[in-house]
């Protein structure tokens, strides 16, 4: 039975679970499942930020801070992007968040009205959706396939805008699919973005998990800065997941707006964790080769792996990211069918793709987010399989 209180855009769909609440729920049923689900990996924060953050909350910093986060911290994100990207960004034109996550909230609040269209490649991160309908917008789905390691087709992208289309969110390295924009592919995209007067938010939290090519960011292509949200996060990039602290960089407007919008919901993000944010982003080379190396490691060894069972394979060599996106369709099993035999079989979880937009079904997303013995455990039962 509804309740009346509650609104009627929730009470639609009050009794769906989503795909990370029910993977979830699996990960606690047996005593030796092997959890390839969520992308939150098994190492610690490192140690320096740790002891960093923790020194500076003794000293005093447990108060609110600026709204648009510790200038301090904008200082170093800004150093940030001139030294590793020669990309000169001003103050105002960033912004602190409480996580990558809400940072794409407040950028779909701040650039869309009731109906405005926001092209979205599929395969997507899950929560997209959902964002942009909570935003009052509309998702419309751009597929892209395997077999063109999931690169934008420009023509395909100039089909699905119209008179409503207000954006386009990108995403590279890519959850789920673990695939990289070739230069090529983001100079198409920015020229229709520039031919049609739309905003690109560009969710780019995995930049050092690129394997191939050196991360290029997307507001550095000519033309791109005026017209470009970028979103980030320290969650993947220095393995601070639960800290919740990101960062945003786009024009003073549209900063200023997420800044009011946000001054509404937290005021500003964790001072702790943009404290712990200032020390990641000083000691970042210390700390980053160690990480890249590490899941590429995994993920590498991973995908071999996939590809020496039946009815299974991914892209190889893998581009980016700590996923791997699973083609199951020989198995003649759904995503969620092949999830679940996988589960009750061999006692690995994994999150069906079906999730992820229309192009995701036929497929599985794993998280390398285990280390490598634990990896070899998983397709060691999977190949005892019947599948």
């Amino acid at each position: 039975m509804k309740n009346r209180f509650l609104s009627k855009r929730y009470c639609q769909n009050e009794n769906e679970e989503t795909v990370m609440g029910k993977v979830t729920a699996l990960a606690q049923e047996a005593d030796d499942v092997i959890n390839l689900s969520i992308g939150d990996p098994d190492i610690n924060t490192p140690l320096p930020i740790i002891e960093a953050a923790f020194e500076d909350a003794k000293a005093g910093y447990t108060k609110y801070t600026d709204c648009r986060g510790y200038k301090e911290l904008r200082d170093e994100i800004a150093k940030y992007y001139r030294e590793e990207f020669g990309l000169q960004v001003e103050d105002d034109e960033i912004m602190v968040t409480t996580s990558g996550c809400i940072a794409m909230s407040l950028a779909l609040e701040a650039v869309l009205d009731d109906g405005d269209e926001v092209i979205v490649p599929t395969p997507y991160f899950t929560i997209y959706k959902t964002q942009i309908e909570l935003a009052r917008g509309v998702l419309v789905e751009m597929d892209t396939f395997e077999e063109e390691h999931y690169q934008i087709d420009a023509a395909r992208l100039e089909d699905c805008i119209t008179p409503k289309t207000k954006a386009i969110i990108i995403n590279s390295p890519n959850n789920p699919t673990g695939s990289c924009l070739t230069l090529e592919t983001m100079k198409k995209i920015a020229e229709i973005a520039e031919k049609h007067d739309l905003v690109v938010i560009s969710d780019e939290i995995y930049t050092i998990y690129s394997f191939a090519d050196a991360f290029i960011p997307f507001s550095s292509l000519p033309g791109m800065k005026e017209r470009t949200i970028t979103i980030n996060s320290f969650s993947k990039n220095f393995i601070m997941t639960g800290w919740r602290v990101g960062a945003v960089i786009a024009p003073p407007q549209i900063i200023n707006t997420m800044k009011r919008i946000d001054e509404n919901l937290v005021y500003s993000a964790p001072s702790i964790s943009q404290r712990a944010a200032i020390k990641a982003l000083r000691c970042r080379k210390e700390i980053q080769p160690e990480l890249t190396a590490l899941f590429k490691e995994r993920v590498y060894y991973a995908a071999e792996r996939i590809n020496k069972i039946p009815n299974m394979h991914v892209i190889y060599p893998p581009m980016g990211t700590f996923y791997l996106f699973l083609n199951i369709k020989d198995t003649g099993l759904t995503s969620e069918e092949a999830a679940m035999k996988i589960f009750e079989e061999a006692h690995v979880v994994m999150i069906p793709g079906n999730g992820y937009g229309t192009r995701g079904e036929g497929y599985l997303r794993i998280a390398c987010t285990v280390d490598i013995s634990q990896l070899k455990e998983a397709f060691d039962r999977i190949e005892k399989m019947e599948i």
